[in-house]
């Protein structure tokens, strides 16, 4: 157990970690950043201990996780999260207090089913609306014909 005077904390490795347990290539978090990013910059930045606080509120917000994510995770708590599923409630989150807030909660199937969901609302919504309008054009070549006759 680490003392808070010797916590092994490397804002970059903690960065590739977090980044490969999401499985997001370099590249891509690269062009996430920003047109002046590139791959070999990402590896360069994943080599520094300590990142400055506004690039890790951008990279943070590139790989959709809180900053306390990457300053505090200790490079022990980064294996037992990698090692371990996020919902086994038996691993120790030590110094996390995000992991409990669902930062890396994420059920991928879950979010499918969810906008599946979404898609067939929209679906039905645009249905709907397109009955409509056959409605009203049908409506108005009665009317149309109506007029026609009469004249």
């Amino acid at each position: 157990m680490h003392t808070s005077m010797d916590k092994r904390i490397h804002h970059g490795r903690n960065i590739k970690k977090l980044r490969e347990l999401q499985d997001i290539k370099q590249d891509t978090l690269a062009g996430d950043l920003g047109e002046e990013w590139t791959q070999k910059k990402i590896s360069q930045l994943e080599d520094k201990e300590v990142i400055d606080a506004e690039l890790l509120q951008k990279v943070a917000g590139a790989l959709k996780i809180p900053v306390k994510a990457i300053e505090n995770l200790e490079d022990d708590e980064v294996m037992n999260i990698i090692t371990n599923t996020f919902n086994d409630n038996s691993v120790s989150h030590g110094n996390m207090p995000w992991y409990n807030q669902g930062s890396f909660n994420i059920n991928t199937g879950e979010k499918w089913l969810e906008a599946l969901d979404k898609i067939e609302k929209l679906t039905e919504r645009l249905l709907q609306s397109e009955r409509e309008k056959v409605e009203m054009l049908q409506k108005s070549l009665e009317l149309l014909q109506k007029v026609l006759e009469n004249k």
